[in-house]
């Protein structure tokens, strides 16, 4: 460590080490310090324009690049702004390592209205995080940036919160910016997979359920379902670990009573890395009339809500790959391949799916979300809002590929879906990308259109634009209630993107839609192309 270092400079430098490019803030007076490391590192800065932009953008990042994300905050204000994003990225397992600032040491917890407090800032961040903690002193600093970076690689990672005290960061730096050695995820338990063996050999109708802590070990699954002849149903954090279109494939349609049905019907249910959560299935429970197998790398989630027949405490990817090697190939088609296949499951629950979209509009969102797919490569990323056309695109979207469909699934938050593509496009710049926003939701981080268009993204920015809060307000319709707050004046959407430097268009036609976005996916800057809900060309 250079002499003169101050700990604020050379915890950047310490982040650097483990293998950070990149980290999202916006400078306070209590963060310059920080701000003086940066500067002697090679990690790129992106300026939002609010924090909460800042952690969407950091969570993007990292959903598309696999990656720890970094936050740089400001004390009070700046981790506060940030901490709906940050909960989106507990919710979503999603890693980042979120570095703020807080009041001196003396003043931590004093109520002596300094300059941005909160008297317990930690506590505050503490339960929308994998842990809060303070660094009491520059050597403290190695130590809890290793154990973020640990828990990323070995357990379920979820963001976690770093503070340094205003009079710790000015202090000299006491320690080396380099990485320490990181453990690695638990393996399988031969005995836990055996068992699994026994069950899954001698099933006749076995389904595989594919969480988001699956999505990176698609050709294992896929040559698991292969070997057994399992059905593989992907959750929505799951879809893309095996091709939509591949015949033991039925996509992201755990919501669909033909689906529940099915589930109750199979004899044997493999769980692999999700925590099949209300958002998930959006009903109180699933029904499993077998044996149930779950493998997750998180302890209290293995045995949460559905006690397993067989837990398995590992890594998804390497569980799945003993599991492969354990299973003698079968000499005749086993499971679905010997029992007809799945062609009268799918009809069924593509009828039954049609009930989930939207019952007003659902035509319409498919009918805009296959134009999107068509327009799209197979490696396309999509950023989707709270909204209704995206709730309807987690069943309808196909994926091909891993990480290509983000959604805020468990904390829903509106307003993530634009700085999460920019993170997005920022961990995949050859890749094209697109934000899919409602009207609502897209206003609720407009601002970072600002950041999209300094940094020149070509980034398609779809807004499905239905005048209103519209799940909301079809949910008063329904029960009778007052529409109340559910449709706000919205500006002229073209006009606002053009004042914001970007470029607008809003199709006439279908065909229209894809050549805007084609168009966009070139162009020097962001474009918005708005989609109204009741274009005559979606009828």
């Amino acid at each position: 460590m250079a002499r003169n270092v101050t700990c604020g400079q050379a915890t950047m430098a310490l982040l650097e080490s483990y293998g950070a490019d990149t980290v999202f803030g916006i400078p306070g007076v209590h963060t310059l310090e920080m701000y003086r490391g940066l500067s002697a590192t090679n990690l790129r800065h992106v300026l939002p324009r609010h924090e909460q932009g800042a952690g969407f953008m950091a969570d993007g990042y990292a959903r598309v690049s696999g990656r720890p994300a970094v936050c740089l905050l400001i004390t009070g204000p700046g981790l506060t702004n940030a901490a709906t994003a940050v909960g989106q990225a507990f919710s979503d397992s999603i890693p980042m390592i979120v570095v703020t600032t807080v009041n001196a040491t003396a003043d931590i917890g004093a109520g002596r209205n300094r300059l941005h407090e909160i008297t317990r800032q930690s506590d505050t961040i503490a339960p929308l995080t994998a842990f809060s903690a303070t660094a009491w002193a520059p050597e403290q600093v190695p130590e809890i940036v290793a154990r973020a970076y640990t828990r990323f690689a070995t357990t379920r990672p979820r963001p976690v919160h770093l503070e340094l005290p205003l009079d710790v960061v000015t202090k000299p730096a006491t320690f080396r910016s380099e990485a320490r050695r990181l453990g690695a995820p638990p393996a399988p338990d031969a005995g836990a997979i055996a068992q699994a063996v026994r069950l899954l050999a001698k099933a006749k109708r076995p389904v595989m359920i594919m969480g988001g802590g699956a999505c990176d070990h698609g050709p294992a699954a896929q040559a698991l379902a292969e070997r057994i002849g399992a059905a593989i149903v992907p959750t929505i954090a799951g879809k893309g670990a095996v091709r939509e279109d591949h015949p033991l494939c039925l996509g992201a349609v755990l919501p669909v009573k033909a689906t529940r049905d099915f589930l109750r019907a199979a004899d044997v249910v493999l769980a692999v890395g999700t925590e099949l959560s209300e958002t998930d299935i959006w009903v109180d429970r699933l029904e499993f009339g077998g044996k149930l197998i779950r493998i997750d790398i998180d302890a209290d989630t293995l045995v949460r809500d559905y006690p397993p027949d067989v837990a398995i405490l590992a890594d998804a990817g390497a569980s799945l790959r003993s599991l492969v090697a354990e299973l003698s190939p079968a000499k005749e088609p086993a499971g679905y391949r010997a029992n007809g296949g799945l062609a009268g499951v799918r009809k069924a629950i593509l009828d039954g799916s049609r009930a989930v979209a939207t019952p007003s509009f659902g035509a319409r969102q498919i009918k805009a979300l296959q134009a999107l797919r068509e327009a799209m490569p197979d490696d396309g990323i999509v950023f989707s809002d709270a909204t209704q056309i995206a709730y309807t695109g987690n069943t309808w979207y196909p994926c091909y590929k891993p990480r290509t469909w983000f959604h805020p699934v468990g904390y829903c938050t509106l307003g993530f879906a634009m700085p999460a593509a920019i993170g997005g496009k920022l961990a995949a710049p050859d890749r094209p990308v697109v934000a899919l926003s409602g009207d609502g939701g897209f206003m609720f981080t407009v601002a970072e259109l600002g950041t999209a268009v300094e940094l020149g993204q070509p980034l398609p920015i779809v807004l499905w634009n239905n005048d209103g809060l519209a799940q909301i307000r079809d949910g008063m319709i329904k029960r009778g209630i007052p529409e109340i707050g559910v449709t706000p004046r919205n500006p002229d959407y073209l006009a606002l993107a053009k004042a914001m430097g970007a470029h607008a268009v809003r199709p006439t036609s279908l065909s229209g839609f894809q050549a805007a976005l084609k168009k966009a996916f070139k162009a020097d800057g962001p474009t918005l192309i708005e989609v109204r809900q009741d274009a005559p060309y979606l009828a």
